[in-house]
């Protein structure tokens, strides 16, 4: 259910939806002190989340995992701020782009209904300046009441009514410290995606499996730059490869269940 409307403005709300992110979660809500509400959206943790984020100041309230969509549309409908900012947990905000949170929440722009934020991922230890992943533009802060959540499993997003900004500032993505830990998140995000085209009703052509793969290499390595990214560009393209080869396997997969 969603707060009733609060009576000062100028407040921000930042909501995060986590599940064992006691590594990452300190830098996070570090970064956001300066809110007027922060809310944990917690999805099951086992380690010392719900602990670290209480000590820190923040509101935990537990959720329901749903799909990645429509769990963090359940989380964001807490938020009683005037603005909401949606922050993952392996996420920080730089000094200028929360001075210039502040400043559109103390009303110097009151022109767009929400503003997207330029994301650059540190991905085993290197900042990526290229690779199709930078710059990266995400829509996070918005008006309460003038964006919703998309109800994707995978890969979700703030969609607004209205028109949307652009903040100066970086937010730094910590994605990928390990390999182990980009692999544990690509068998996840393969079997999500797949099952979203199944839904769909997408099917695997054998092109997907022998084309796109190869194709998703010379993208990320080639067309975008990842060369200039040192040996992590490298891992990064083939990894997306693996990646595009892992979802569309399991679709013909889920398609092959389904014809029997």
């Amino acid at each position: 259910m969603n707060q009733p409307p609060d009576k000062n403005p100028q407040r921000l709300s930042v909501v995060l939806m986590v599940k064992n992110e006691a590594a990452n979660l300190p830098r996070a809500l570090r970064s956001v002190a300066f809110a007027d509400e922060i809310i944990v959206a917690d999805t099951g943790s086992t380690d010392e989340t719900v602990q670290i984020a209480r000590e820190l100041g923040a509101k935990v309230i537990s959720c329901a995992w749903s799909g990645f969509g429509p769990t963090k549309a359940q989380a964001l409908a807490q938020a009683a701020g005037a603005w909401v900012l949606s922050l993952d947990a392996d996420e920080e905000l730089t000094p200028e782009l929360a001075a210039k949170i502040r400043d559109v929440v103390t009303g110097v722009d009151q022109e767009h209904a929400a503003f997207r934020i330029n994301r650059q991922s540190n991905f085993l230890g290197r900042w990526l300046r290229h690779s199709g992943w930078f710059p990266d533009y995400v829509t996070r802060l918005y008006r309460r009441g003038q964006a919703r959540m998309s109800d994707q499993a995978v890969h979700e997003k703030i969609i607004p009514d209205g028109t949307v900004g652009t903040l100066s500032g970086l937010l730094l993505h910590y994605t990928d410290p390990t390999v182990g830990h980009y692999l544990d998140k690509m068998k996840l995000y393969a079997r999500l995606s797949a099952e979203e085209l199944f839904a769909s009703g997408r099917r695997c052509r054998w092109s997907d499996l022998v084309l796109r793969p190869p194709f998703m290499l010379l993208k990320t390595y080639v067309f975008k730059c990842g060369f200039l990214d040192g040996w992590q560009g490298f891992v990064l393209a083939v990894f997306s490869a693996v990646h595009v080869f892992s979802k569309y396997a399991w679709l013909k997969s889920l398609s092959a269940e389904h014809d029997k």
